[in-house]
């Protein structure tokens, strides 16, 4: 199968040791979008996402909790799903770091990186911050508060001293000088590049894969004397250790595509198309990740594109600072297919971004309240008046066509370069267009002028409905990836089936469907206009916080 007849994306897997936030999901939403997109598009394409179980943080929490790190991590998976339920996040597998495939992918991976000669063991003494790891020198933050790491400023480190198995990573630094240079497309955007090739030329360091004295994690399977840590029983021998949480955690990737177990879905899924992580993590996925796998004798993955944060007044948000939007509530207000729109439309996909509940509020309002639902609303109810609910047929190309040619070639650029905000900004462009032809053409003063006996304005009056009523046939249908579950209601007002499953797969195939007229020998009736997007007072009670 050609790489072009599927598509793999993933995005990075959280940790569970609390409840999900707005900005823990914003990336999920993101690659949401793009596996609908792609599946409407007609490739087949496999969507990853999922929980990251191991972390020692986790097994402390438990602890004090009183219960174990498998009970404590169900109870927050459990909240994760039903928060992306709630964001209308369909993806092909929600994997867990502790599910039995991976875990043999975790052991295979290490198995083949010691088979190669890439890893030994040593001794390591350093920082230590249970969010994420092990930290360089020049990778931490003195504060009044002590050391601390850069991006988990409230959590205190630990100095650790460990004899744990290392990866050979300073052995792949000419190759990944090489592939950066050969693949600039690798790493996005432009400038996520440049600081990773820059971080790459200062010189790389061997880093740990194992941890000593931890229970909570997948056992190493290698003994330091090369045997296996097996037992006979089929246990693993304590005295290994456990593989370091984030070895384990970013082979998720390939465990989903297959790994070891499934080599022909391997074969067909892997490399991934694209990995979508945030920009605190961009080392490990973009230098750490890529040899890994080249140590293990596997393809690098296509594209990483690397987000930035959303922030509240000039804080990154986070649940340790509390000052995040609790996702089931951001639902609650704006819908699954609102708080999609303006997450998205809102926060820039390549940079940090400033924003509050009174910015999305406003956004929603704005264009899907506003525009969009608008100018759906008006052009069903005044088609259903003027032409007995008989839907009007499109125009010729001229008008809202020519400005949809040159809107959809935009918004697909966009949309596919990740730029999620700029395509959903080129796409309101255009409804901002058919809401002037409103008011430029007034059908009203039409109908009353073809009520009484004027041809011409007749004439005028069905192009103007039939244009209006192509152009919230194609807005609908293009946002579909980003509204899923108001596009079809949108749809069937407007007589049209949407004809794709809830995830997006089936139906025809969408650039097809995005041609203006591409439904023009249709016949039908419209249905009775209902708001899509009711509009939502601005002193609505914000949603909790942490």
């Amino acid at each position: 199968m050609s790489p072009h007849d599927r598509y793999y994306i993933t995005t990075a897997i959280a940790y569970a040791n609390n409840r999900p936030g707005l900005h823990t999901l914003y990336e999920v939403v993101g690659a949401d979008v793009l596996a609908r997109w792609h599946r409407m598009k007609g490739d087949r394409t496999r969507f990853l996402t999922g929980i990251d179980e191991h972390s020692v943080n986790i097994a402390q929490r438990a602890a004090e909790l009183g219960t174990t790190p498998k009970a404590f991590v169900d109870e927050n998976v459990a909240l994760f799903k039903t928060a992306e339920d709630a964001l209308l996040i369909s993806p092909d597998r929600f994997i867990r770091t502790t599910d039995p495939d991976h875990i043999r992918a975790a052991q295979e991976m290490v198995r083949r990186a010691y088979a190669n000669g890439d890893i030994y063991v040593g001794d390591y003494e350093g920082w230590y911050c249970p969010a994420e790891g092990f930290k360089a020198p020049s990778d931490v933050l003195e504060t009044a508060q002590g050391t601390r790491c850069p991006n988990h400023p409230t959590v205190a480190l630990q100095w650790l001293s460990e004899h744990n198995w290392f990866l050979r990573l300073s052995a792949y630094q000419e190759r990944l000088e090489k592939h950066f240079e050969e693949h600039p497309e690798f790493v996005q955007p432009d400038f996520r590049r440049n600081e990773m090739l820059g971080f790459i030329r200062g010189g790389l360091e061997d880093f740990s894969i194992s941890r000593s004295g931890a229970s909570w994690g997948i056992p190493f399977p290698i003994m330091p004397d090369g045997s296996s840590a097996q037992l006979p029983d089929g246990s693993w021998n304590p005295a290994a250790g456990t593989i370091y949480v984030w070895y384990d955690a970013l082979i998720n990737y390939v465990t989903g595509a297959g790994f070891p177990d499934d080599k022909e879905a391997f074969e067909l899924w892997w490399p991934a198309d694209l990995h979508v992580i945030g920009k605190d993590i961009a080392r490990f996925h973009t230098i750490y990740w890529p040899a890994m796998l080249w140590s293990a004798g596997l393809e690098a993955p296509r594209r990483v594109w690397v987000h930035g944060w959303l922030l509240a007044q000039g804080e990154r948000m986070s649940k340790s600072m509390g000052n995040f939007l609790d996702p089931v509530d951001v639902v609650r207000t704006l819908g699954g297919d609102g708080a999609r729109y303006v997450m998205l439309r809102e926060v820039a996909f390549d940079r940090d971004t400033d924003v509050s509940w009174d910015s999305f509020v406003r956004r929603y309002n704005a264009d899907l309240a506003n525009d969009f639902g608008n100018l759906l609303n008006r052009t069903i109810s005044m088609a259903n008046r003027y032409f007995d609910g008989e839907r009007p047929a499109v125009g010729p190309a001229a008008g809202l066509a020519a400005a949809w040619t040159e809107t959809l070639a935009r918004y697909i650029e966009r949309l596919e370069g990740c730029l999620f905000h700029d395509a959903l900004a080129t796409l309101w462009e255009f409804v901002g267009a058919a809401n002037r032809l409103v008011d430029a053409e007034q059908p009203w003063a039409l109908a009353k002028a073809s009520k009484a006996g004027d041809q011409d304005a007749t004439r005028r009056l069905k192009a103007v409905l039939g244009d209006l009523v192509e152009a919230c046939r194609l807005v609908s249908l293009a946002a579909a990836p980003f509204i899923p579950g108001a596009a079809p209601r949108a749809l069937a007002q407007l007589g049209y089936e949407y004809g794709y499953a809830a995830d997006g797969n089936g139906g025809p195939a969408l650039l097809d469907d995005l041609r203006w007229g591409a439904r023009a020998e249709q016949a039908g009736r419209l249905a009775t206009a209902e708001p899509l997007f009711p509009r939502i007072e601005t002193e609505a009670a914000t949603p909790a916080a942490g």
